[in-house]
């Protein structure tokens, strides 16, 4: 099992990615190997006040919990979460939500999944998303009220969708064409935000609740591997009560991916 050098240490910006979608070839895979590992946060996670709901509070409700008031396993609870809308927090400081990619990778297992973000109960379910060439992707709405999900690749808008009806559903999967990290937000309802990472190859993760990741048929080499994690300490909120967070994290490490081997890494999230 190898260990990563640390090559770049956090930095204070979105993650943009240069190659196109297109220019990954799916193969056949001999000797693939296996990324595993965990994110873990460094520090005490900042507390914040609900948000305040300003549109159909009949189905979302007055406002939504920026952090739920549960105690993590370090605090003496075996097991609880603490939760921050930009900031999951697990047994043993595991972060959920965190994106980490493989890059440089052209040729490689196909991809083959489907992701669907939906809006429901007035949130974006998942907030974190990974898509990957090969990934068929949607945006579905299941409450009785008008949603109008809006991404951006930094400013241009990449999709615009109203969805007015219960259980309507858009498949979005041309319009992510350009890699790059998607801000998504509901016009119709300025709490609600996600994030959508749209890798060049199917070499991604996204954490899961103890905050580790797994990647498998990655073939034998060296790579670049980085974490992406939205910003979660507060700034204030836009013009149109929207909350704003600081910058995404970036940590990025070299690591040996040896035939038929398992690599750990592991990040800290500052």
């Amino acid at each position: 099992m190898r260990r990563p050098r640390l090559i770049a240490t956090a930095c204070l910006a979105a993650l943009a990615l240069a190659a196109p979608v297109g220019a990954y070839e799916a193969i056949t895979v001999k000797d693939g190997g296996t990324v595993t590992g965990v994110v873990r946060l460094v520090g005490t996670p900042p507390t914040l006040s609900p948000i305040p709901v300003n549109k159909n509070r009949d189905v979302c409700g007055e406002h939504k919990a920026s952090e739920a008031l549960v105690l993590s396993a370090d605090r003496g609870v075996k097991g609880s979460v603490v939760l921050v809308e930009a900031l999951l927090v697990g047994p043993d400081r595991g972060v959920r939500d965190t994106v980490v990619m493989i890059e440089g990778v052209t040729r490689g297992k196909k991809g083959t999944g489907d992701v669907i973000v939906d809006n429901r109960n007035c949130v974006f379910v998942g907030h974190v998303t990974a898509v990957v060439p090969g990934d068929r992707v949607r945006v579905r709405n299941l409450d009785p009220i008008l949603h109008n999900t809006h991404g951006y690749l930094g400013q241009p808008t990449v999709f615009n969708l109203a969805l007015p009806n219960k259980d309507q559903m858009i498949d979005i999967t041309k319009r992510l064409g350009k890699p790059g990290v998607v801000r998504v937000l509901c016009d119709a309802h300025p709490h609600m935000f996600a994030w959508m990472l749209v890798h060049d190859s199917p070499y991604v993760a996204v954490t899961d609740a103890a905050g580790a990741f797994r990647i498998g048929d990655v073939p034998p080499g060296t790579y670049k591997v980085t974490m992406w994690h939205a910003g979660f300490r507060p700034k204030g909120n836009d013009k149109d009560g929207r909350p704003l967070y600081d910058e995404p994290r970036t940590v990025t490490k070299e690591l040996t991916i040896a035939p038929k081997a398992t690599a750990t890494v592991e990040y800290e999230l500052r």
